[in-house]
């Protein structure tokens, strides 16, 4: 089942819902979804990729007037727990894994409007498709 949506631009966004017939177990999903930063030293670009384009915010008490706030909270509940492995729920949703600093996982310095830098972790980072076999990432 899939609907098509044409976007303000005209181009076209699908959403689709699909069935399976074996459970997802998260080592799938590790497979195809992140949530973190990757290892900057063994893919530089996709690194630089998810500084630029895949983070949230930062919003909270680092910057109380992002979109995404309402009455003090992110509407969007970033930034997201750390979590070491990913989780499936019994809702469907997944819980991705999102690894702390002190276990394993990276971080970036980014620059607010006006601020310093600031450095940030994967409670930060939006889930992103990751392609390990495309040669270029964009």
């Amino acid at each position: 089942m899939y609907t098509i949506k044409w976007q303000k631009r005209g181009l076209p966004q699908s959403h689709n819902l699909i069935w399976l017939h074996d459970k997802i177990y998260p080592t799938d999903i590790d497979k195809i979804i992140q949530a973190e930063f990757p290892n900057p030293q063994n893919d530089p670009e996709l690194y630089n990729i998810v500084v630029k384009n895949m983070i949230h915010g930062p919003c909270g008490p680092l910057n109380l007037n992002a979109p995404c706030m309402s009455d003090g909270k992110c509407t969007k509940k970033y930034p997201k727990p750390y979590l070491d492995d990913t989780k499936t729920e019994d809702d469907g949703y997944p819980k991705y894994r999102r690894r702390s600093p002190k276990n394993g996982g990276f971080t970036a310095k980014i620059r607010l409007q006006g601020r310093d830098e600031l450095e940030i972790d994967n409670q930060w980072v939006v889930p992103y498709n990751y392609f390990p076999k495309c040669s270029k990432h964009t």
